[in-house]
């Protein structure tokens, strides 16, 4: 530990940024983690199969009441085209295309600071490594030849600190983000399937209504 924490102090100021937005990233991780994994997600098979039963069933309202149950995105969407009906078609496709739009993005939301906060810390880390470097050499240059070998690897080797510092920080927030991007697309194509099952289903007891 205390190698580690040394280490951390000798990459001075820069250290700290990185620190800074390495917990920024650890942050955006967390709460897109439980956003999509916990928040949104839900059984889905037995929600839409007690969904499309109550639309056999032409009772619109116990399948409206049944998706309020439920704060995720796939019932907000089901809902919000149940709640057209009794609309023509293209009225019915309308509302569930609306309702997509206001909330898919939500699951995409801050997804994309992942990638953003890895190519920071790395381009810090190098950052870093620069200013040390430049350090090294001002020093060395008013130094004793005696001291000048010593000192030079001694700030080559605190400089590059921050580089190692940089790619930590970065490399779990690529692998955070690769992680929830996959995850999101798969919801979101989960989403759009159900959706169309739905609608098909409205649409098939509608036409047997007529």
């Amino acid at each position: 530990m205390d190698f580690v924490v040394n280490n951390f102090r000798a990459g001075g100021p820069v250290m700290y940024v990185i620190l800074f937005v390495l917990v920024t990233g650890i942050a955006i991780m967390i709460e897109r983690g439980l956003y999509i994994l916990v928040k949104n997600r839900i059984d889905t098979t037995a929600f839409i199969n007690r969904v499309l039963e109550f639309i056999q069933r032409d009772n619109t309202k116990s399948a409206i009441e049944f998706c309020s149950m439920s704060s995720a995105i796939l019932p907000r969407i089901t809902r919000a085209g149940l709640e057209e009906a009794n609309r023509n078609s293209a009225d019915i496709q309308n509302a569930f295309e609306l309702a997509a739009l206001a909330e898919i993005p939500k699951l995409e939301k801050r997804t994309q600071y992942l990638s953003t906060i890895a190519n920071i810390s790395t381009l810090l880390g190098l950052l870093g490594t620069i200013f040390g470097l430049i350090n090294s050499f001002e020093a060395v240059a008013t130094a004793d030849a005696s001291m000048k070998a010593s000192l030079l690897s001694g700030g080559i080797s605190q400089a590059m600190n921050t580089t190692a510092f940089g790619l930590i920080a970065a490399i779990p927030c690529m692998i955070g983000y690769s992680i929830i991007q996959e995850k999101t697309n798969e919801l979101i194509d989960e989403i759009n399937q159900n959706v169309a099952r739905v609608y098909k289903r409205i649409i098939a007891v509608r036409g047997k209504g007529k």
